[in-house]
């Protein structure tokens, strides 16, 4: 590891102030990603700008009059997993939370820190996509259809701090993912949700960044089957390939996921 200087501010206007004035800074939240990736020299920031004390960027809220649950960005996975109003208003992100990793994981990873990374395999996404959000900066709103560009890409600038995300509250959804033994990261990782303006399909794991699944939300808002899905084609082209699984294999899983999701939530009607 590099050396490099740290700092932990007490509110959003101090930590922006510390970013401007050096060199090369970089935020950090759960740390997750960001400390392996020091350890390894693959990042050398020369000023670490921790955001873990800010304690407005914590905590899970209902927003009265909008159907949606706001989760702050520093909000970790185990405390979105346990809330008791995310369990009681929109269980599917409970699902989501205690899948990702394991309980040391849970404890330290951050919702923000998730999404700004953009790993193509990580969890939050696919709810991301499948539940409508809004991702809150410092100073502007991004649809999520803006959001997830590329592996590892966003649209956040270097300077943007992600603040909070608002999730649409659905009529039902679930989250089905295969997941790998060891890292407990999505191989694929399918989210279905049931909106009022229709069904909604997140997908991770499978291609380079999470993505909505229109050919099987047209297909299921057609019909809400299983049998639905058979005739739809999800194409490889462009999906991971590694040693955990092919394109193609992904492809096939995306599928198989749906149909799980679909069934589950119709056991549940």
């Amino acid at each position: 590891m590099y050396s490099f200087d740290y700092h932990r501010p007490d509110s959003l206007d101090s930590a922006r102030s510390l970013f401007a004035q050096a060199e090369d800074p970089m935020y950090l939240s759960g740390g997750m990603t960001l400390i392996p990736s020091m350890k390894q020299r693959l990042a050398a920031p020369s000023d670490l700008i921790d955001l873990s004390g800010l304690a407005e960027l914590q905590g899970v809220e209902r927003l009265d009059g909008d159907g949606k649950i706001r989760i702050g960005a520093l909000t970790c996975h185990n405390d979105v997993a346990n809330s008791a109003l995310v369990l009681e208003q929109l269980p599917v992100l409970a699902q989501v939370a205690g899948a990702i990793g394991d309980n040391q994981v849970r404890n330290r990873g951050t919702l923000g820190g998730s999404i700004a990374n953009s790993d193509p395999a990580a969890d939050w996404p696919a709810a991301l996509v499948g539940l409508q959000a809004t991702i809150h900066t410092q100073d502007r709103q991004i649809a999520v259809e803006d959001f997830f560009r590329d592996l590892f890409e966003t649209a956040l600038a270097a300077e943007d701090i992600v603040v909070a995300v608002d999730f649409a509250i659905p009529r039902r959804a679930t989250y089905q993912k295969f997941r790998h033994p060891a890292s407990g990261y999505a191989v694929v990782g399918v989210l279905i949700a049931e909106h009022d303006n229709g069904i909604r399909v997140g997908v991770t794991g499978a291609g380079p960044c999470a993505f909505r699944a229109c050919a099987l939300e047209d297909a299921l808002n057609n019909s809400f089957t299983e049998e639905a899905l058979d005739a739809v084609d999800v194409p490889d082209v462009g999906f991971n390939s590694d040693i955990h699984a092919s394109a193609e294999y992904r492809s096939h899983l995306v599928k198989v996921l749906s149909k799980r999701a679909v069934a589950q939530l119709r056991s549940e009607s």
